[in-house]
């Protein structure tokens, strides 16, 4: 209990410090075109991107593609328990919640912010590509940005969570490829 209220007040500043960011970021959302774009980044970075790629690894990348395919299904369901863990122990409120006047693009599929599970597995999924198959990864990449930023622009994230996804997710893939690297060369 000490520690979510150390949590608690830790955020509870953080937010005051990063609200005038977040709602400028959010200011986007009036214009429309901006509003659908990242609608609809953010509900293919609900993983329905992932999926279709995982799926299609095998077929498009005869060397690797079968094993990354493999690694990426583990190494996203590790990503999930890891930023719902993560959202339960912290408890840090979405932005639209605690400001009012930061406008919420989508509905959530959560209730908590911190990390933002969104960039959390784009980047977990980045990462990996780099590391196994940079051509591809450089054509992911704009995706890959594009729902990090979207979590700031719907009202959903404060950009200290969108950070924190990224470092946690980069890492999570990273040394996940690391550690079964192995596995990878031998398929």
């Amino acid at each position: 209990m000490a520690s979510t209220s150390k949590a608690s007040r830790f955020f509870d500043l953080a937010d005051q410090r990063e609200y005038a960011l977040c709602q400028a970021i959010n200011r986007m959302v009036r214009f429309r075109p901006v509003l659908d774009y990242f609608r609809v980044v953010s509900r293919l970075g609900d993983g329905w991107f992932w999926y279709a790629l995982i799926l299609t690894l095998p077929f498009t990348a005869s060397d690797h593609g079968p094993a990354l395919a493999i690694l990426m299904a583990f190494t996203g369901l590790t990503c999930t328990i890891t930023y719902k863990g993560l959202k339960r122990w912290l408890i840090r409120e979405r932005p639209f919640i605690s400001f009012p006047a930061i406008n919420c693009g989508t509905p959530p599929l959560d209730r908590y912010s911190f990390p933002s599970g969104h960039t959390l597995h784009a980047a977990c999924f980045q990462a990996m590509l780099f590391a196994v198959m940079p051509t591809m990864a450089w054509w992911v990449l704009p995706f890959t940005l594009s729902v990090a930023a979207s979590r700031v622009v719907l009202g959903l994230h404060y950009p200290s969570d969108v950070a924190a996804g990224a470092i946690i997710g980069g890492c999570m893939g990273w040394m996940s490829v690391q550690m079964f690297d192995g596995v990878l060369v031998a398929l």
